[in-house]
Order: C-alpha cells, then structure tokens, then sequence
C-alpha cells in the first residue's frame, strides 16, 4: 500500500546520523525542559521573580506544550509534516527573540505559554516520524542524547551568564537552538514510497493492549513529573544547602553530560534485553539517587545524586516512548506520550513552586519519591506485558 505524501510514512533503515538530526528538531521545540533549572534560577536572579512565579512561568510553557502535543495527536496524520515543521520553528523563533524584552510574570507567563503550544505541536509532529523508524527505542535514545548533551552545557553555563547578559541569555540561547534546528529539517530526506511498518494501518488498539497503554502513559506522566519537580528548582536546592553557587552550575553540567551516558545505552541495547530488567534497574537507581538529595548538604553527595538521576532519566524515556511505539506503529500513541510527557513535566515545576512556598526542599524531595514509586510500579508491570510481545525477550 503507497503512503500518501503528505503523511508521516515510515522508514525503512537504522541510520543513526537521521535519528541525530530528528533529535535536534525535536529538541528546538522543547529545549527549555534541559534548562529549566537555568530558566527558573534566571527569573529568580535576573528580573527578580518568587519561586512560585518563576515556578508558574515554566509550568505554562510546559502547559503550553501539553496542549500543542494533543493538537498534534488529532492533526498528525492530517498535515505535510515538513511544511508543518518549517512553519512552527519560525513561529518559535520569532516568540523567543520577543521573550528577551518582557519583564512582567504575568505577561511573560503568558507568552511562554504561547511558546509551549506552538513547540508542542512541533515535538508531537517530530515523535510521529520518529516513531515510525526502524527503531524506536534507538531514535527517542538518540532524542535524549542530545537533549542532555546540549542541556549540560545550558545549566553549566547560563546561570554564570544572567549576572551580566540578564534573563535575556536565556531566551538567546533557545533562539540560537532553533536557529539550527531549520537548518537540521532542511537536510532530513524526503520518506516518501518507504515501506509500511507492520501494522501501521491498524488504527484500534485491543482492550489489553489499552491498558497497557494506559499504564505507560501513567508512567510517563509520574516519572516526568517527579523528576522535574526537583530539577526545575535543583539550583535552588543546592543553594538552600549552602552548596557554593559556582559549584552546582559545575556540578550540574558534568551531571547532565554524564547523565546522557543513559540514552547511549538505549542507542547500544535496543530492545535486545527485553525492558523489564532494564527498566527496573534504571527504577532503582533512580530512588537512590532521588533520596541522595537529601543529603545535599555534601558537595559529593550532591554531585553523585545529580549524574544517577541524569542516567536513569535519560534511560528510562526512551524506552516508554519505544513501549508506546511498540503498541502502535502508526506513531499516534507516541504523539499521546508527548501530550502526556509534558504534562507530567509541567505539573512537577507548578507542585514545587507552591511546596517551596516556605523553601521545605526535604518535603519536595520525599513528594518526588512517592511520584516515582508510582510511576515504578505502572512501569514495570507494563513492560512485563510489552517484553511477552518480543519473541526474543
């Protein structure tokens, strides 16, 4: 059967230098995540904002993008994804050279959310591509890769920034990203005539397989949310430690570049393991580190905690995007994922700000446990189900 050609057709190889370009458009439209710690200490900083505010204006962002990621879901499959792209990247661009110039929160906030809603749909209209290569698993790793990769060097390097450039640094630097990521879509091939993946005409997912779904959906949203509401405010969590603040800027970019050693695994594994044991190792190791914050008062402790839960994050999303791909070839879920993953990623700066009210950092981190031993247990018990699927799992 021939895929129309304004329609995200599947492809065909394993290349990883496309996985690698995907990545960047993907990441044009929701960099802001990766430094969010940046973002958030920056409004503090620079134009003076309160933690609940700072904490409002990126939870609309992320909110934003929530609601552009289900516009997605309903249009993907109804839209030319490369004019599309094209159009949302401007449309990007041109909100974040605005944003240098706004000093008011509520107005800020609602420019940032206006941002999330166009880069949303850009992010759910990439993850419907990407979900339809050769290997999910490997592409998302790859998404991953680079987020965390061009992440540590934002959180290394901004905050030292905003004392001499303003908060307007911030926004630069998303302009900058975007900028090359316009140049990375004009050299994505054409996948036109590729070949249809198995199953990417089946629309209906059986009630079994629904609530597979829905237990990796309800993953994604805990482990998103549990692990940024801690790292919107990690900068801050450092400083009510008495961490020195040059260290935590150190300590988070070598964290964050460590931290993407997670997603290079994905690339290297694949599936080939099945996802229950790896998942509940990343589980694991995730808790320990989450918990190790509590002792951030230790510059070691503090460092240690920062790159095992860099690792296991960058570890474990891949792999729920790669489940919800595995369900449905035709990549609608995996948009769904984007919707759900942003959500659960904007839930957790809003929950933290109104918890650091009274800066009680050790409640948010205990919150923040409870969220991932939730997701841990969704998790699993839908990869279980996902590797009985996989005749080598």
């Amino acid at each position: 059967m021939n895929t129309p050609a304004h329609t995200v057709a599947p492809v065909a190889s394993d290349r990883l230098w496309l996985y690698a370009l995907l990545a960047l458009v993907a990441t044009a439209g929701f960099f802001y995540v990766n430094i969010m710690a940046a973002i958030v200490d920056g409004l503090v900083t620079g134009l003076g904002f309160s933690n609940p505010q700072a904490g409002m204006v990126g939870a609309a962002n992320i909110y934003g993008a929530s609601v552009g990621s289900f516009i997605a879901v309903l249009l993907v499959r109804r839209i030319a994804w490369r004019p599309a792209l094209f159009t949302l990247l401007a449309l990007l661009l041109l909100i974040d050279l605005s944003s240098t110039v706004l000093r008011d929160p509520a107005v800020l906030t609602a420019v940032r959310a206006l941002h999330g809603l166009v880069g949303g749909m850009a992010v759910g209209v990439t993850y419907a591509v990407m979900a339809r290569t050769r290997s999910p698993d490997r592409a998302f790793g790859m998404l991953l890769l680079v987020q965390f990769g061009l992440g540590g060097l934002g959180v290394m390097f901004l905050p030292t920034l905003v004392p001499d450039y303003g908060a307007r640094i911030l926004f630069l630097s998303l302009a900058a990203l975007t900028t090359v990521a316009l140049a990375a879509l004009a050299t994505i091939p054409r996948f036109d005539g590729a070949r249809q993946a198995d199953g990417a005409a089946v629309t209906r997912l059986l009630p079994p397989m629904r609530a597979t779904a829905a237990m990796v959906l309800l993953a994604l949203f805990l482990f998103q949310g549990g692990n940024m509401a801690l790292g919107a405010f990690i900068i801050r969590l450092g400083e009510h430690f008495h961490l020195d603040r040059d260290f935590i800027g150190q300590a988070l970019g070598w964290a964050t570049w460590i931290g993407a050693a997670g997603a290079g695994l994905v690339i290297f594994m694949g599936a080939r393991f099945g996802r229950l044991r790896p998942l509940l190792v990343a589980l694991l190791l995730t808790l320990a580190g989450t918990a190790g914050f509590f002792w951030s008062g230790s510059q070691p402790l503090f460092f240690i905690a920062n790159i095992g839960t860099a690792i296991t994050w960058s570890f474990v999303v891949p792999y729920l995007f790669g489940m919800l791909s595995r369900l449905d070839t035709s990549g609608r879920l995996a948009t769904l994922g984007g919707f759900v993953s942003k959500l659960g990623l904007a839930s957790g700066p809003m929950l933290a700000g109104r918890l650091l009210a009274n800066d009680d950092f050790p409640l948010l981190i205990a919150v923040a446990i409870v969220a991932l031993v939730a997701s841990g247990v969704a998790m699993l018990a839908a990869a279980h189900r996902i590797d009985r699927l996989e005749p080598n799992a």
